[in-house]
């Protein structure tokens, strides 16, 4: 059973309009929109009242607040409110396993601090084992108009990008929209040369072919799947970055898929999934592997 679309809001510009986009992809998938807000105990000594308890009371007020706006707004949508105490990254990896995504607020431009301020967005898009979305500031619902394109880069073998694939897939066909499957390919070292791969690419008829190829193994999966979704496929040489940010223009949401990895700073993610979010003006779906 599909869990709810989950938006973790806290009070700013970025976090409402990620609190919209997924008000709008509930309807979509005629799925249950859960608010959170993660929040901390703050004491301050020049408050009268800066006892847990008063302090849960502004939140919870200015949560429920935000949820009567949205179901104003959507009165057809089923809403839930949820002001949980605790640390922002673990809450929000935490609701996200209960979630069928979570949608967090971006900055934009710079640094990935993603939701609210530091490393959290970045944690949290490393860690959380469901597909997260990075919604800008300035995102209106006229992004998601006839024509523009779900956007997914796939690489590697077909196993290595099918969740990104499906979840682009998903999200064509609750919108009506077309997927743009994007693969790069560069030209390898000539020590990378093997017999097999000539073997290989001589029976394709060159690397661009091999590379379409390639590609068309991949989606096959999901042609059959939803069969009603429009599809381009897009081979291009350069590098996956460079090519998926050549199309966004017309693309209402890019979905990539998330190589995590452990470094002695912490989480960090590929860095495709980097560039995109870093550089994309429209929302971005990370979706982890596996």
């Amino acid at each position: 059973m599909a869990g709810p679309i989950t938006a973790g809001v806290d009070g700013t510009d970025e976090s409402l309009a990620a609190l919209d986009w997924a008000a709008r992809e509930a309807l979509r998938r005629d799925l249950p929109l859960r608010i959170l807000q993660a929040w901390r105990f703050q004491p301050h000594e020049r408050l009268e009242a800066a006892d847990a308890a008063t302090q849960a009371g502004w939140v919870g007020d200015a949560l429920t607040e935000v949820a009567e706006g949205v179901r104003a707004r959507y009165p057809a949508l089923d809403v839930r409110a949820d002001a949980r105490e605790g640390e922002s990254a673990d809450t929000l990896i935490e609701a996200a396993a209960e979630a069928e995504l979570l949608v967090l607020g971006s900055r934009g431009h710079g640094p990935v601090v993603g939701f609210l301020l530091g490393s959290v967005g970045q944690r949290v898009i490393a860690e959380a084992g469901r597909p997260v979305v990075l919604v800008r500031a300035g995102d209106r619902a006229t992004g998601e108009a006839a024509g523009r394109e779900i956007v997914v880069g796939q690489q590697g073998e077909p196993d290595d990008s099918v969740d990104a694939l499906r979840f682009a897939f998903r999200a064509a066909a609750a919108r009506g929209a077309t997927v743009r499957a994007v693969r790069a390919w560069s030209l390898p070292p000539v020590f990378a040369y093997s017999p097999a791969s000539l073997k290989l690419l001589d029976e394709a008829g060159g690397l661009e072919p091999y590379e379409s190829r390639a590609l068309a193994d991949a989606l096959r999966p999901c042609r059959e799947e939803f069969p009603d979704v429009p599809v381009v496929e897009h081979v291009e040489l350069g590098s996956a970055g460079q090519v998926l940010l050549s199309v966004a223009a017309r693309a209402q949401l890019m979905v990539v898929g998330r190589r995590a990895r452990r470094t002695a700073v912490g989480a960090r993610v590929g860095s495709v999934a980097h560039g995109v979010l870093h550089h994309a003006e429209c929302p971005v779906a990370v979706v982890p592997h596996g």
